[in-house]
C-alpha cells in the first residue's frame, strides 16, 4: 500500500461531499473492502516498495529541477540533470548492505538518467520552454502537479451529484498542436494490454467491458484503473489548458517508467550498467473515435460513463466484495495488509465445507 492509500477519504462519507483520487480508485477496483478499510476507516496497511519509490524519487526531483532551469542542449540539460541527482544521492539516507551495492544503486539511477535524456529528455525539454513560451500562467513542471476531473453521478440514492477525481503529472510540455501530461512511474507492468496496444477497438474495449461482466471471466483491475487514470489525467490537462490560455490544443498523456529492469545491462568486471527506456502513450489506445469526431476532444464516453457508475458506487458506500469474491480474492488477498482484520477473508479462511 502506498501512503495515499491509507489516508483517509472520510469526504466521501458526508453529504455533499465530493472528492476522492487515482489512487483510492485502483484501491477500489482491486478490492472493495480494501477500499474501505484504507479511505474510509484509515487503518494502516502494509507500506511495501519503499526503497524503489524513494529511489524514483531522486530520479523525478533531479529531472523535473533540469526541465525547471530551461536547459534544452542536451550536455547542459544531462550536466543539470546529474548535478542535481548526486547532490541529491550525497543525501539518500538509505541503509544498504555493503559500500559496493550503493555504488552499484547510483551507477543504476545514472545510467536511467542518461538513458532518459538520450530518449526523450532534450525533446520534452525543447517542448516545456515552447510551452513556457506561449503560455499566459501556471506552473509546468512538478514533480507531482495537481490535476483533477469532475465527474457528474448518474441518479441515486446518495446526495452526491458530482464526484472531483484528483491525479498528477510530473511535467506538462508541447508537442506541435499537443499539451502531453507526463508521468514517471515504475515500471509500466500494470499497464495490461495498454502496454501493447495502441487502438480502442483493437481488443482494448472488449477487455475493458469484460472486467465488468461477472460472467466473461476477465478480472484485470489495473487495466481498468489505468484507463480511468487516463481519462481524469486527459480531462484535467483540458482544464489546464484553459488556465493557461491554450484552449484549441489537444491533450495527451505519457508515462515513463524509471525502475524498470529488463533492458539493463550489469559488467560487474568493469562495474559498468547500461539501460534502454521505453516511454507509453496512452492516449491512443483510450481515444474512442466516434466520441472523438463528435466532440473533437480525446474522450471515451464508454470509459467515462462506467468511471462515473464506480465513483457514484464508492460514493453509495459500496464495499461488499462478496459478488465477485473469487477474483478479488485471488487477486488482492495474498498481499494485502487487511486480510487480519477484513472479515470477508476470515469467513472463508474458517469456512467448513461438508
Amino acid at each position: 500500500m502506498t501512503e495515499g492509500d491509507a489516508e483517509v477519504d472520510s469526504r466521501m462519507r458526508s453529504p455533499g461531499t465530493d472528492s476522492l483520487d487515482v489512487d483510492g480508485l485502483e484501491t477500489y477496483l482491486h478490492c472493495p473492502r480494501r477500499y474501505e478499510f484504507a479511505h474510509v476507516d484509515g487503518l494502516e496497511g502494509s507500506d511495501d516498495g519503499t526503497t524503489i519509490d524513494d529511489r524514483i524519487a531522486l530520479l523525478r526531483t533531479a529531472i523535473c529541477d533540469a526541465l525547471r532551469r530551461g536547459e534544452t542542449g542536451r550536455e547542459a540539460f544531462a550536466d543539470a540533470a546529474g548535478e542535481r541527482l548526486e547532490a541529491l544521492w550525497a543525501d539518500h539516507d538509505e541503509r544498504f548492505h555493503s559500500r559496493t551495492q550503493r555504488r552499484h544503486e547510483r551507477r543504476v539511477l545514472e545510467a536511467t538518467l542518461e538513458a532518459y535524456v538520450e530518449t526523450v529528455g532534450v525533446d520534452h525539454a525543447e517542448g516545456v520552454e515552447r510551452l513556457t513560451a506561449e503560455s499566459t500562467d501556471g506552473e509546468l513542471v512538478g514533480p507531482d502537479l495537481p490535476l483533477s476531473s469532475t465527474v457528474s453521478l448518474p441518479a441515486t440514492e446518495t446526495d452526491t451529484e458530482s464526484v472531483t477525481i484528483d491525479a498528477s503529472v510530473d511535467y506538462v510540455y508541447a508537442d506541435g498542436r499537443s499539451i502531453v501530461g507526463v508521468q514517471f512511474v515504475p515500471t509500466l507492468r500494470s499497464l495490461g494490454l495498454l502496454r501493447y496496444r495502441s487502438d480502442w477497438e483493437r481488443g482494448i474495449a472488449e477487455r475493458f467491458t469484460d472486467h465488468f461482466d461477472p460472467d466473461a471471466g476477465v478480472f484485470d483491475p489495473s487495466f481498468v484503473a489505468s484507463l480511468f487514470e487516463t481519462a481524469v489525467v486527459i480531462d484535467g490537462l483540458r482544464t489546464r489548458c484553459q488556465q493557461l490560455g491554450l484552449e484549441d490544443r489537444t491533450c495527451r498523456y505519457v508515462q515513463i517508467p524509471l525502475a524498470d529492469r529488463s533492458g539493463t545491462a550489469i559488467n560487474w568486471v568493469r562495474e559498468t550498467v547500461e539501460t534502454s527506456l521505453e516511454t507509453k502513450d496512452l492516449t491512443d489506445g483510450y481515444i474512442d473515435h466516434h466520441t472523438y469526431g463528435m466532440t473533437h476532444e480525446h474522450r471515451n464516453r464508454t470509459v467515462d460513463d462506467r468511471l462515473a457508475d464506480v465513483v457514484s458506487e464508492i460514493a453509495g458506500d459500496a464495499f461488499d466484495p462478496t459478488d465477485r469474491w473469487d477474483d478479488i480474492s485471488s487477486d488482492a488477498c495474498p498481499d494485502c495488509g487487511y486480510t487480519v482484520c477484513c472479515q470477508d477473508y476470515i469467513a472463508e479462511e474458517v469456512r467448513f465445507d461438508g
